[in-house]
């Protein structure tokens, strides 16, 4: 069996191989979307109840780093601000419909580019590939729910 270094290296560098295939991805989007604003405009799509300092939180900046991020966003049409209706004194970020359709083009680019590498692959092979993410997904989902019992992640 292999040693468990040995291993973290070849994933370290299939990790690579993969974030390759996903960034040529997103440099064919057109007008081209910095990885920050894209980061952004992901975490926002996951929770319609994103304000600024939950922004900055899941970004681990400042708010006002945050804010200037959602300044260019919304200066390009991606990003609305508006009054949270359970709260006045916040304000929610808000997906423009524009946003809504760069993500998705981002994604089904992702899958094109991702199906084409696994087309090479034996049907044996994605089997594999598929099960050993599986396993890797199910110990990282463990390690989380540990890091949470021990206090070492904030809510």
């Amino acid at each position: 069996m292999e040693r468990v270094t040995d291993v973290a290296a070849a994933v370290e560098s299939t990790v690579e191989s993969l974030l390759g295939v996903l960034d040529s991805a997103r440099l064919a989007q057109s007008p081209a979307v910095p990885p920050a604003q894209l980061r952004v405009l992901t975490i926002i799509s996951r929770s319609e109840h994103t304000n600024m300092s939950r922004l900055a939180e899941a970004l681990d900046v400042v708010p006002s780093s945050a804010s200037r991020l959602c300044d260019r966003l919304e200066a390009t049409g991606l990003l609305r601000r508006v009054p949270d209706p359970r709260d006045r004194r916040e304000v929610r970020l808000l997906l423009t419909p524009a946003a809504h359709l760069l993500l998705e083009e981002l994604r089904e680019r992702r899958r094109a580019a991702l199906a084409e590498v696994l087309e090479r692959m034996s049907p044996t092979g994605r089997l594999e590939l598929v099960r050993a993410l599986a396993a890797f997904d199910t110990a990282t989902g463990a390690a989380t729910a540990k890091d949470d019992q021990d206090g070492l992640r904030s809510a």
